[in-house]
């Protein structure tokens, strides 16, 4: 029983080797000199200016998961345009096929119609 799991070990003791050996090796070979500036915070180019915990404006995220869910769009968006001729071509499945989209991408617009409404894509 133990030799059917023998490929399934080899691959997991590949994987790590390729996933750690890059990082030792840059540990070990790189350049390793600390300097203020190097070790310094660094978020958004400048220095930190106020505690950790104050208010943040929360436009950042949400312009984020708009994009987030445009990017999606994509994703579904493409495959089916790669193969809309094999579905545009079989009866039963045309109508079903670009209706599913169409409706997949009015549902979206409407989404991006409700969150230019009320002011998400305004940035101030």
């Amino acid at each position: 029983m133990l030799e059917n799991y023998f490929p399934i070990l080899i691959f997991v003791i590949v994987a790590l080797i390729f996933g750690c050996a890059p990082l030792i090796i840059g540990r070990l070979v790189g350049p390793h000199r600390p300097d203020p500036e190097k070790l310094s915070p660094y978020e958004c180019g400048f220095e930190a200016f106020e505690d950790a915990r104050m208010k943040f404006d929360a436009r950042y995220y949400l312009i984020a998961i708009i994009f987030i869910i445009f990017d999606l769009e994509v994703a579904f968006l493409l495959p089916w345009a790669a193969i809309f001729k094999e579905i545009a071509l079989t009866p039963e499945f045309a109508f079903f096929g670009f209706g599913s989209m169409m409706i997949f991408i009015a549902l979206l617009v409407v989404a991006d119609i409700y969150a230019w409404a009320k002011g998400a894509l305004d940035w101030e």
